[in-house]
């Protein structure tokens, strides 16, 4: 199993490429959507769509890191006394939220995808409240985990609050596409959807800030790990 070790740095390495890459992508096409004036409906839609798929790599990616992570606490020096069965509970949980992530893109405005996505929610609030609590009791006692690695779990859970919020704030968008769509390009229609993909940049940007912090936590004390 040691010898395993390397290989799931460098697979974690690539999820986080993949995630900041990819979102990169995200924002640059978000960009061009908002260009009223260069654009015609029909091409920012078209970008609209672009995103949505480009957005699925910072999404694989996510449900990745949670088994990514966990197997490197066990399997490396910081966590080795981590109880088999939570290993294998991370594991499952992350490749069955990874599952609903692309079902549910796979049947995008469907009821399906809303079921899926109903299932994925509080999933997502137990995994946050899993790495806060770990990072903080952490942080407070010294144990299980120590020094940077505790931050790094603390900073993962606040990743996936701020990764929460992205979600919760463009909510409005579909509703507010479907009125661009029947109704035109006009101040009526542009300014209440400009103002919610203007709200959930700034979470976006948070994210980036929280994912810069803890890759320079992995670089410059250990390895990558969260």
């Amino acid at each position: 199993m040691e010898a395993l070790y390397p290989t799931l740095v460098w697979f974690h390495v690539l999820l986080l490429v993949f995630w900041l890459g990819a979102d990169l992508g995200v924002f640059l096409l978000g960009q061009h959507f908002r260009k009223r004036e260069t654009y015609t409906v029909d091409q920012r839609l078209a970008l609209l769509k672009l995103l949505v798929i480009t957005d699925m790599g910072p999404r694989t990616a996510w449900a990745l890191m949670v088994p990514s992570s966990l197997l490197l606490l066990k399997l490396g020096p910081w966590w080795p006394t981590m109880p088999m069965w939570l290993l294998q509970a991370g594991i499952v949980i992350g490749l069955f939220w990874l599952g609903l992530v692309w079902f549910a893109h796979a049947n995008d405005q469907t009821p399906k995808a809303r079921t899926a996505r109903a299932i994925e929610n509080p999933l997502k609030f137990l995994i946050m409240g899993f790495y806060l609590t770990l990072g903080a009791v952490s942080l407070l006692n010294g144990a299980p985990l120590a020094g940077f690695v505790a931050w790094k779990a603390l900073l993962f859970g606040l990743i996936f609050a701020a990764a929460i919020m992205i979600d919760i704030m463009f909510k409005p968008v579909g509703a507010q596409l479907m009125a661009l769509i029947s109704e035109g390009s006009s101040d009526a229609t542009e300014i209440p959807l400009r103002r919610t993909m203007d709200r959930t940049r700034l979470w976006v940007q948070l994210t980036y800030v929280l994912l810069f912090a803890t890759s320079w936590l992995g670089v410059t004390q250990g390895v990558p790990l969260l």
